[in-house]
């Protein structure tokens, strides 16, 4: 026993616990010898001494240092009660450190939730755009389908407009089926007119003609027109805006129905 309390004095636990930079469990062993050994209670008591005296020399102006010095050394010691640091316990700091951590990676997650959010719904509007675009062509590709059949049908009738010398690039097919009551027509070229005239087609009957609507080369593709039951023929005249009659027109391209009858 007596060589551990020669190492104990021998080191430097005691002037770390006075100034506070023992650990806990070194804080124990100095207050064990404290307690338990008159050497180390003396020790202890020189070392408050001297650090009161320290104090003291620092706390003067430097004229009367010596004085206070003598003054301290009369009075009686006086034991300077130092508080040990509490160091920050290593627990502390590492819960700071995973809350801020947890902190820094919630806020990524978010903004990487939030983008792949942004990024489905640019997703999704295309997925939607897509499929409104295929319906679309679906139902195109339907009513492409039906004329075709139309106009593949055996009892589908094909007749040819072609020009006079007042339009002579003027061409354009109607195809007519008697059996199921249709007509359609095909616009292929027409040509150019002042903007107050256009083209028109009648159906002539036995006793009238029948404007069966307007021709516009910008609408180049199959168009369905009125089916006339007793038309004998069909006929494309040029016309003027604001007139319906059939007494000012004048035409540019007619086809006999007579023989189909």
């Amino acid at each position: 026993m007596e060589t551990k309390l020669h190492n104990f004095l021998n080191s430097d636990l005691l002037s770390k616990y006075i100034l506070g930079e023992t650990s806990h469990e070194e804080s124990k062993e100095v207050e064990h010898f404290i307690s338990n050994y008159p050497e180390a209670e003396k020790a202890y008591d020189e070392l408050q001494d001297n650090l009161e005296i320290l104090a003291k020399i620092d706390a003067v102006d430097a004229p009367n240092v010596l004085g206070d010095v003598l003054e301290a050394l009369n009075d009686e010691p006086k034991v300077i009660q130092l508080q040990p640091k509490r160091s920050t316990p290593w627990y502390s700091i590492a819960a700071s450190a995973a809350a801020v951590l947890f902190a820094v990676t919630s806020f990524m997650l978010y903004q990487k939730n939030q983008n792949l959010n942004a990024e489905n719904n640019v997703v999704v509007d295309e997925i939607y755009d897509l499929r409104s675009d295929i319906e679309k062509n679906n139902s195109k590709l339907d009513e492409l389908s039906k004329e075709l059949m139309k106009l593949n049908n055996p009892d589908a009738k094909k007749y040819v407009f072609n020009g006079n010398d007042r339009a002579k690039d003027l061409k354009t097919v109607a195809y007519i089926n008697p059996v199921d009551k249709t007509s359609m027509i095909d616009v292929i070229t027409l040509p150019q007119l002042p903007k107050e005239q256009h083209y028109q087609i009648w159906a002539e009957l036995q006793d009238k003609m029948v404007n069966l609507g307007i021709l516009d080369e910008s609408d180049r593709k199959l168009k369905q027109i009125p089916y006339m039951e007793d038309a004998l023929a069909l006929s494309i005249k040029i016309g003027t805006d604001g007139d319906d009659t059939n007494e000012n027109n004048t035409e540019v391209a007619e086809i006999s129905l007579k023989e189909e009858k």
